[in-house]
């Protein structure tokens, strides 16, 4: 770790913040003739990658300057009255929680953009789509550095307009009816999240998160609570996506392309399940734990209902696209960050921030992977990849074959690799609940979580069978294998996979004791 001075961390956060937006800006305007490389287009691209590799780079410092002795305490902080009528601040700051998010949103946006230099997707001006992922970027990551409930909202909400135009503009089949689908249902939550959040700003009289997450409650009514639980959370678990409010994901996911999906499953996901850590818990304990039990009555069911419609779109003659059966899987590993969070545990709260890094890491992964299959062959349908052409990606192009042989095996929850930590201790979060909660109800939920690692071990291993085992019976033997700008783009995500894996308490020592403190009520 490295030694920064306070004003240098807060001028770090906010450029990560803001910094993506002038770069949107810049990115729309003509570029310089010296700038323009072989043509206009190649230059813009390469400016989205100038611009998120100086925000990856900045968020990186950041991380190594954060005082990792004291995680639970704000840092970087800045905080500037904005609109003193209702008290709204510019507050920015970040700890052991948000700061793994903030790192995890501006690697994987960098990547993308890296990617996509190389691998453009089809359709209008590199310009309009290199704008779109930088104002997605600096919403996502404003999402996690901000400490004011109405300006969460704003970030929040500043992300659905670009993934909107991505999937609309730049997707595959039915981009027009996913991305209405994809706006329309998170609009409406969110529509009745802002009721919530307004409800306890105006109740308690501020819309600082710090000042509300310390007073822990106590300044709102048991009644209060409930209401502001059940606004908030709906538009929380549109986002997560829970089970039943997920049905929009599998249609956004297939239509988008590939760097839409990495960034959907990646860093957009994590914002819902990021809203019921830091505002529902620590503010509105009493109305969490009135909803608990429903919340992971929900999760479970989200990952049978997740893992079964896996199941079915991986068996023979289903004519299952791999896209749409990786997006079922997110509906099945954010249940278990809800079951995670539900348990309102030190244990399973860390169990669900931990489950989120690996997914954002695996299923990023995964969905680079299953772009490029779906490049080389033409087709993500699984009975056409293993059927008449025959997919064999060990025999054609076995180092993708076994890159996506690891990333299966990698979200099934395997040992030593990222996916097992988070799912494994939001389970023991569920086999000893906090007080209150109905043990015997938690240990039902824990049961059928751990049944559906049995299911999602199934199907993964079904699709790996498929894809890359898949008898070969015409086409060429060889196909392109990982090219040099693929092998950059997925190779971090394959190493911190690896190194979450092994390390775990690397990143639960940045997380447990900011929990400690949430869930104590701000108290260190």
């Amino acid at each position: 770790m490295i030694d920064i001075s306070e004003s240098v961390m807060q001028f770090l956060l906010a450029f990560i913040v803001v910094g993506p937006l002038i770069g949107a800006v810049a990115a729309l305007l003509p570029a310089p003739p010296g700038l323009k490389g072989k043509s206009p287009d190649q230059a813009v691209l390469r400016h989205g990658v100038t611009v998120t590799g100086a925000i990856l780079i900045a968020a990186i410092v950041l991380a190594l300057g954060f005082d990792h002795d004291h995680p639970s305490k704000m840092q970087a902080t800045t905080d500037i009255s904005w609109i003193p009528a209702l008290d709204v601040r510019i507050h920015l700051g970040i700890d052991g929680i948000s700061l793994p998010l903030l790192v995890l949103t501006a690697l994987l946006t960098f990547l993308c953009a890296l990617y996509s230099y190389f691998k453009m997707p089809e359709g209008p001006s590199p310009k309009a789509f290199v704008a779109l992922v930088l104002v997605l970027e600096s919403g996502t990551l404003a999402t996690f550095a901000v400490l004011d409930l109405l300006l969460f909202f704003l970030a929040f909400e500043m992300v659905l307009i670009p993934m909107y135009f991505l999937i609309a503009r730049w997707g595959g089949a039915q981009k027009q009816a996913a991305a209405w689908k994809f706006i329309l249902y998170t609009l409406l939550g969110s529509v009745i999240m802002l009721l919530g959040l307004l409800l306890i700003g105006l109740r308690s009289g501020t819309f600082d998160m710090v000042a509300l997450a310390t007073d822990n409650g106590r300044g709102l009514t048991s009644s209060v609570q409930v209401i502001a639980v059940l606004a908030i959370g709906i538009g929380l678990a549109v986002k997560t996506p829970m089970w039943p409010l997920h049905s929009w994901l599998p249609d956004a996911h297939t239509a988008a392309p590939t760097v839409g999906s990495v960034l959907l499953a990646g860093v957009l996901l994590k914002m819902g399940t990021y809203g019921f850590v830091r505002i529902l818990l620590p503010i509105t304990p009493d109305g969490m734990q009135t909803f608990a039990p429903y919340l992971a009555a929900s999760a479970v069911v989200g990952i049978i209902y997740g893992s079964l419609a896996c199941l079915a779109l991986a068996r023979p003659g289903s004519k299952g696209d791999l896209k749409r059966l990786i997006a079922y899987s997110s509906v099945g590993h954010m249940g278990f960050v809800l079951l995670g969070i539900a348990s309102m545990t030190p244990t399973g709260v860390n169990g669900a921030l931990f489950a989120n890094i690996a997914h954002g890491l695996i299923t990023g992964l995964l969905f680079f992977l299953v772009g490029a299959v779906k490049d080389r062959y033409g087709t993500a349908d699984l009975d056409t990849l293993s059927g008449a052409t025959g997919a064999a990606l060990y025999g054609r192009a076995p180092r993708l074959g076994g890159l996506l042989a690891f990333a299966a095996v990698a979200s099934l929850g395997l040992p030593g690799l990222a996916g097992f930590w988070g799912e494994m201790l939001a389970l023991f979060g569920a086999f000893d609940p906090a007080d209150g909660l109905s043990r015997p109800a938690f240990l039902t939920f824990m049961s059928i979580g751990a049944f559906g690692t049995l299911l999602t071990a199934a199907y993964m291993l079904i699709v790996v069978r498929r894809v890359c085992m898949g008898e070969k019976r015409e086409g060429p033997h060889r196909m392109a294998d990982i090219q040099t700008y693929e092998f950059a783009a997925w190779t971090p995500l394959a190493a911190l996979t690896v190194l979450a894996g092994l390390w775990p308490a690397v990143l639960l020592g940045l997380t447990d004791p900011a929990v400690q403190k949430l869930l104590a009520g701000g108290k260190s």
